[in-house]
C-alpha cells in the first residue's frame, strides 16, 4: 500500500493531490483513489506493507514507443549525414557497421541502454530488431534478468531497392529492384519470416520503399495467418502487431511517388493494412485522416527527425483528426533513449512550427496511455488491473518546486534526476525504494 502520495489517475490523468494505491503480490494495481488511506486499526480492511509516499507524485511508467537498441554501437557516428547516409537499411552508416560488429559487444551496448531507460523513468519501450532470428535472440540475451519490459518487433534482412548506391554483389544482403525482377519474398525469406512471427510481437518492417507491393501483401498475409492460429481453439493470446516507417522525410515520400506512382503511406494502407505507422512526418492531412479512420496507431519521434533535418510531425493535426499518438526515441545511435526530453521537446517545437499551443496532458498522454493502446500491454496508466508500473517523482526537487502544474511540470521540467524510484510489476528496481512507513 503507498499511501498520501500524490497521483494521476486513470485515463485522463486525473491529478489528485493525495491518494492512495494498493498493489497486489501479482503486481497488478488493485485500487487507485484519492483521499486518506485508513489502516485496519482505523476500518480498513486490508493488511501489508504500508509505505508513506508523502512527497512524491506517482505517475504511470513511461512507454518508449519506437527505438532501435542495436544501434547502441554508433552513437553520434556521421552526426552531420542526413537519414539515409545514417540509417538506411542497405547503405547507411548504420547497416554496415552492424554487420562489421562483434555480437557480444552489441549485447554490452543494447543492455547498457536498457539500463538507460530505466534510469529515466522508461518502464517499457518497442524496439525495431533488424537481424531476424539471430537479432531476436540478440536483444532478448542483451536485456535478460532486467526488470524493463520490451516489445519486439522482428524483421529479415531481405529489400527490394532500385538505388544506385547498392551494390549487387553483397551476399549479406539479396536486393531486387522495384521495378523488373522479381516482386514477391522467396520461398525461404518466409519461412525466416515466420519464424521471426514465433519469437517476436509482429514485424516492425523498415519501409514501403524497400518492399513491392507484392512483398507488403505477402507480409499482411503471414501475420494474419499467424494470428488466425494463435486465436483459433479457443485461445486468447496477444494478437502479433504490424509497424512499418511511414513519410519519415520529404525524400522517402517523392522517392516513392517517383517510382510506384503513389506515396508511402497509400502503398502501406492499401496492401499491409499496419497497426502502427512510424513518424509520418511528412504525411498529409488526407493521409493522417485515413490512418485514424482505420484506428492505426502513430508514433512519432520528434527529436531523431529534428537530428536528421527531416522536421517536425504535425501533432496538433494529428490530435484533430482524432489519431492515437505514441512517442519513441528510435536510434540510439541519433539520441539518447530519453522520452522525457521528447516530450519537452515536441511540445515546444510544435507550439513553434503548427502555431497551436498543445495540451501538456495530450503530450504526457502519448508517452502513457497513447503508448499501451497501440502497442496492445496492460499498463500506461494507474487504475484497477492495470500492470503497476510507476515512476516517483520529487515534487520537492530544485527544477520542479513549487509545483503549480503538475502535468506540464513533467513534460517540460522532470528530468532523470527528479525521479528518486521506478516500479515495474510491483516491484521497486534499481536499488530504489521508499522507508516503509509501518508493517500491518
Amino acid at each position: 500500500m503507498l499511501k498520501n502520495a500524490s497521483l494521476l489517475l486513470g485515463k485522463d490523468l486525473t491529478f489528485v493531490p493525495r491518494g492512495y494505491l494498493e498493489i497486489g503480490t501479482d503486481g497488478l494495481i488493485q485500487e487507485a483513489k484519492s483521499g486518506t488511506y485508513r489502516t485496519s486499526s482505523e476500518g480498513g480492511s486490508r493488511d501489508g506493507t504500508i509505505i508513506d509516499a508523502e512527497g512524491f507524485l506517482i505517475a504511470p511508467g513511461l512507454i518508449n514507443a519506437h527505438t532501435h537498441l542495436g544501434d547502441s554501437f554508433g552513437k553520434d557516428l556521421a552526426v552531420n549525414s542526413g537519414l539515409d547516409a545514417r540509417v538506411h537499411p542497405l547503405y547507411g552508416v548504420k547497416e554496415r557497421i552492424l554487420r562489421r560488429s562483434n555480437p557480444d559487444h552489441l549485447k554490452t551496448f543494447m543492455r547498457s541502454s536498457a539500463l538507460s531507460m530505466v534510469r529515466k523513468g522508461i518502464t517499457t519501450f518497442a524496439d525495431f530488431r533488424e537481424g531476424g532470428v539471430e537479432g531476436i535472440t540478440l536483444l532478448r540475451n542483451a536485456i535478460s534478468g532486467l526488470p524493463i519490459k520490451c516489445v519486439l518487433f522482428g524483421r529479415v534482412e531481405y529489400y527490394f531497392d532500385r538505388s544506385s548506391n547498392v551494390g549487387s554483389t553483397d551476399s549479406n544482403i539479396a536486393t531486387k529492384m522495384l521495378s523488373g525482377g522479381a516482386q514477391r519474398l522467396p520461398p525461404r525469406v518466409l519461412r525466416n519470416a515466420s519464424r521471426v512471427l514465433q519469437m517476436s510481437d509482429g514485424f516492425g518492417i523498415s519501409g514501403a520503399n524497400e518492399n513491392t507491393d507484392e512483398s507488403l501483401q505477402q507480409y499482411r498475409d503471414l501475420i494474419t495467418t499467424r494470428n488466425n492460429i494463435l486465436t483459433g481453439h479457443g485461445k486468447k493470446k496477444k494478437r502479433l502487431l504490424t509497424a512499418i516507417h511511414a513519410a519519415e522525410s520529404e525524400g522517402t515520400v517523392e522517392f516513392s511517388k517517383s517510382q510506384t506512382g503513389k506515396t508511402e503511406v497509400t502503398r502501406i494502407i492499401q496492401h499491409l493494412r499496419p497497426d502502427i505507422l512510424i513518424h509520418m512526418t511528412h504525411a498529409t492531412e488526407q493521409e493522417i485522416s485515413v490512418a485514424s479512420r482505420n484506428r492505426i496507431g502513430i508514433v512519432i519521434c520528434p527529436r531523431a527527425n529534428g537530428i536528421v533535418g527531416a522536421g517536425i510531425p504535425k501533432v496538433a493535426k494529428m490530435l484533430e483528426l482524432g489519431c492515437v499518438i505514441g512517442i519513441g526515441s528510435d536510434n540510439v545511435m541519433l539520441n539518447p533513449p530519453d522520452i522525457l526530453r521528447e516530450l519537452d521537446y515536441i511540445w515546444k517545437a510544435s507550439r513553434s512550427v503548427e502555431h497551436v499551443f498543445l495540451n501538456a496532458k495530450d503530450i504526457l498522454k502519448m508517452a502513457t496511455v497513447n503508448g499501451a493502446e497501440i502497442l496492445g500491454i496492460n499498463r500506461g496508466c494507474i487504475e484497477r488491473g492495470r500492470e503497476a508500473d510507476l515512476i516517483f517523482i520529487d515534487k520537492s526537487h530544485a527544477d520542479l518546486y513549487p509545483m503549480h502544474n503538475p502535468i506540464a511540470s513533467i513534460v517540460h521540467r522532470a528530468n532523470q534526476d527528479s525521479i528518486k524510484a521506478v516500479m515495474i510489476h510491483g516491484r521497486f528496481v534499481d536499488g530504489t525504494q521508499f522507508e516503509v512507513a509501518n508493517n500491518d
